[in-house]
């Protein structure tokens, strides 16, 4: 942890919360015939770390763009502070476990309806890079 993320001393350390991660995928088709493969990236709020800076953000990202959902027990102070401000109440275990169950299964059916059709070759997206030809 570094000093930019602890907590000002008088500040009291935020409690862990149950909290959904996720992957973002490396690649998907995009542009005319799905040959362009633009870095996966842009409606979730999500917080991680930006590419360039390694700093904290938070940004609304499509669930297309993320995989492996799962639940996760958080304890870093800097995104314990950015989700209390859209998580409240915060979730209990077994609910982040049926959210993050949901939305695998949600953004898996949307990749599969609009993606699937027009990959260029190789293609990098989540499905192709996990399912065996």
């Amino acid at each position: 942890m570094t000093a930019r993320e602890r907590p000002a001393s008088d500040e009291p350390v935020p409690e862990p919360m149950w909290l959904l991660g996720a992957d973002v995928v490396r690649g998907r088709g995009d542009g005319d015939g799905g040959q362009e493969v633009p870095p996966g990236n842009k409606d979730v709020s999500t917080i991680g770390r930006g590419r360039g800076s390694g700093r904290w953000i938070t940004i609304d990202t499509g669930s297309r763009h993320l995989h492996t959902f799962r639940a996760q027990l958080v304890y870093t102070p800097a995104v314990l502070r950015r989700a209390r401000g859209f998580c409240t109440p915060p979730p209990a275990r077994e609910e982040a476990e049926e959210l993050a169950a949901l939305l695998e299964r949600l953004a898996a059916a949307y990749r599969d309806s609009h993606y699937r059709t027009s990959h260029p070759t190789p293609c990098l997206c989540h499905t192709c890079l996990v399912t065996p030809e």
